[in-house]
């Protein structure tokens, strides 16, 4: 008898575990902005597109094994990192002197703990310093030789500037210098000369969001910044609430756009905000800030989403935004273009 109900409490609190399991989730992004599709050949969506489907496959495969949202984020995030098609780690775009300048940033749900750098130069994988100084910092946001300080103690991979080098980036660099002169020459004004140049040069990102099987939600954001920045310029991707947050009680967020507006309108943190004091959906509270509340104020650019429903939302105000999403039990998606 004893041995029975031994059995049935097993049995019951082996169900209760499945019951209480969420659904994992994942969506990555790797850039919103000026993607002309008649300009993209089909043998280069195909290049994206795999490169997107790989990184978020390896994030939905962390948690499909037992791992954490924090886990699943950082994985996918290295794979785009370590491409030179995105505008991040090896792909990052140049600044005005010709060098590449990384920042990262990364939030954890269940805790609100949060993790930074901005403006570094030899760190390989800027989200893996900024996952350090989350985990083995008191401090949320650390910046240009301290941080890399920090990643020597750390044991984080360092190496030379050189090795962020891309022709493609470049080229964009000597386009953005001759815009940015001849701006000047006319205005003498060098906030009316960058104004004034294309926001194919302004923005371009990547980042994960991620829900895992224990309800926990993670957002993490890494880019190489806006090609021409000048005098340490740092964008929103670094900035907690800006370009990346993450809350249990809302969703976790990952923005990519022209990060002037999104760290004055703290998007990342006002879809979030709206979901949980609102009470609306996660597509409701993100489609109003991106379409409504951007479009209102001139900012372009998107976000990708999750909430512990494993409900996914990634709206645009560009012309298109890398993008992929997979939720469990089903195969990746993967998107360039507006439908």
């Amino acid at each position: 008898m004893i041995r029975k109900i031994i059995i049935a409490l097993i049995a019951c609190s082996a169900f209760a575990s499945l019951a209480t399991q969420y659904p994992i989730t994942i969506a990555i992004h790797g850039g919103a902005g000026t993607i002309d599709k008649n300009k993209m050949t089909a043998a280069m969506q195909v290049k994206y597109k795999s490169k997107l489907k790989e990184a978020v496959d390896k994030g939905y495969a962390v948690m499909e094994k037992g791992g954490t949202s924090q886990q699943a984020v950082i994985a996918a995030i290295q794979v785009l990192e370590d491409s030179p098609l995105f505008n991040a780690g090896r792909g990052a775009v140049y600044t005005f002197e010709g060098e590449h300048e990384l920042d990262a940033s990364i939030m954890y749900g269940k805790t609100l703990n949060a993790g930074a750098v901005a403006g570094v130069k030899q760190v390989k994988s800027p989200i893996a310093l900024a996952e350090q100084v989350m985990e083995n910092s008191v401090h949320v946001l650390l910046s240009g030789q301290g941080a890399e300080e920090f990643a020597k103690r750390q044991g984080i991979e360092l190496v030379e500037n050189s090795y962020f080098d891309t022709k493609k980036r470049y080229e964009s660099l000597l386009k953005a210098k001759k815009k940015i002169a001849e701006k000047l020459a006319k205005s003498k004004s060098i906030k009316a000369a960058y104004q004034q140049l294309d926001v194919k040069y302004k923005y371009g990102t990547v980042g994960a969001v991620a829900l895992d099987q224990y309800g926990d939600l993670t957002a993490g954001t890494s880019t190489g910044g806006m090609t021409a920045k000048r005098f340490g310029r740092i964008g929103d991707s670094p900035i907690i609430g800006a370009g990346t947050y993450a809350n249990n009680d809302s969703c976790a967020v990952s923005a990519t756009g022209h990060g002037e507006y999104f760290i004055r309108y703290h998007v990342a943190a006002d879809i979030c905000a709206r979901m949980q004091y609102q009470g609306i959906s996660l597509q409701d509270a993100a489609d109003t800030v991106i379409n409504k509340v951007l479009v209102k104020a001139g900012g372009s650019g998107g976000i990708i989403a999750v909430d512990r429903q494993g409900n996914i939302a990634m709206p645009f105000n560009s012309s298109g935004m890398y993008r992929a999403s997979r939720k469990q039990g089903e195969s990746a998606v993967v998107k360039i273009f507006k439908e």
